[in-house]
């Protein structure tokens, strides 16, 4: 049995409507967390440190030519399974992020960024560990160190459900998008199905996921959220939106969008960097996931201050 149908059957047994449980369920997603790896479990991936790049391959720079400092890679094989998370099946990934230069970067809905990148290693290609370039010796303005410091990973799947779930008292509901509201509404059990999740995957307790992939975007500081920087974006060739003046946007327009990404886009990865300040957040359509299409990955490093 499938977690979603898991779920689905405490829910039943509650005495909940199925068209309630429907919709609470369309929010359910489910991630795997990566953390440090204890004694005895598998490793499912390497943060910090060399990554192996492919024979031939040149280890990620800017439009610059200066190289992007190495997140993590993680073995796609070894992950376990999280329902409707099409990740492959098989072959690494390999994150890189610039987060000091990516959180200055505009967005672009139709470029990769510039100071972020994901690459896929498919399964028996031929590599090699990468020797550490010469800019990366140093450290970034706050003084940690380009060059992580090297750890294996583990992971686990964890349950997760967008952030405003978590704030529903009627001063926090009055400034979410419309829809969002209807669907509390319509949730007449919402605190009941809540319980059922927490009961069923009551979380990881004090243990710390360093890397998530899958589930919903946090949103972190006092910034624009990334849906709404993409909803922007993707709106800004449209008259209709009225976005060429501040006074005349069509914030309806906006939150439909926002509501369509948030839909249709998955976090591919979110990780705390080496500043205290700066967290990533790689975002990808589920479409190009399951495609693996990572060139299309959008990153928006957010400033927690």
């Amino acid at each position: 049995m499938d977690r979603y149908e898991q779920f689905r059957q405490a829910a039943i047994s509650q005495g909940i409507p199925d068209d309630e449980i429907g919709k609470f369920a369309d929010q359910l997603r489910f991630a795997v967390w990566l953390g440090g790896a204890r004694t005895g479990e598998r490793v499912v991936g390497q943060e910090g440190g060399l990554p192996r790049l492919p024979v031939g391959t040149e280890w990620p720079t800017d439009g610059d030519g200066y190289a992007l400092p190495f997140i993590a890679s993680i073995d796609c094989a070894a992950l376990p399974r999280a329902e409707g998370l099409p990740l492959p099946a098989d072959g690494s990934l390999l994150l890189f992020l610039q987060h000091e230069e990516d959180v200055l970067a505009p967005f672009s809905a139709d470029e990769q960024p510039e100071h972020a990148r994901v690459l896929y290693v498919p399964t028996g290609t031929e590599t090699a560990v990468a020797p550490l370039p010469t800019e990366l010796e140093g450290t970034n303005i706050d003084g940690t160190p380009l060059l992580i410091p090297e750890h294996e990973l583990s992971a686990w799947v964890e349950a997760d459900l967008p952030d405003w779930m978590g704030e529903t008292d009627e001063l926090e509901m009055e400034f979410q998008p419309d829809y969002v509201k209807q669907l509390f509404d319509d949730l007449k059990h919402f605190d009941q199905l809540c319980e059922i999740v927490d009961s069923l995957w009551p979380g990881p307790g004090k243990r710390m996921s360093t890397i998530r992939v899958g589930g919903h975007c946090m949103e972190i500081g006092g910034n624009d959220s990334p849906w709404h920087e993409m909803a922007t974006a993707n709106l800004k060739n449209r008259p209709e939106a009225g976005l060429d003046r501040a006074e005349t946007w069509d914030y309806s327009l906006i939150e439909t969008e926002e509501h369509r990404l948030i839909q249709d886009w998955v976090p591919l990865a979110q990780f705390y960097t080496q500043s205290d300040v700066h967290y990533g957040c790689f975002l990808i359509s589920f479409e190009d996931l399951a495609a693996k299409r990572f060139d299309k990955m959008r990153s928006f490093t957010m400033f927690s201050e």
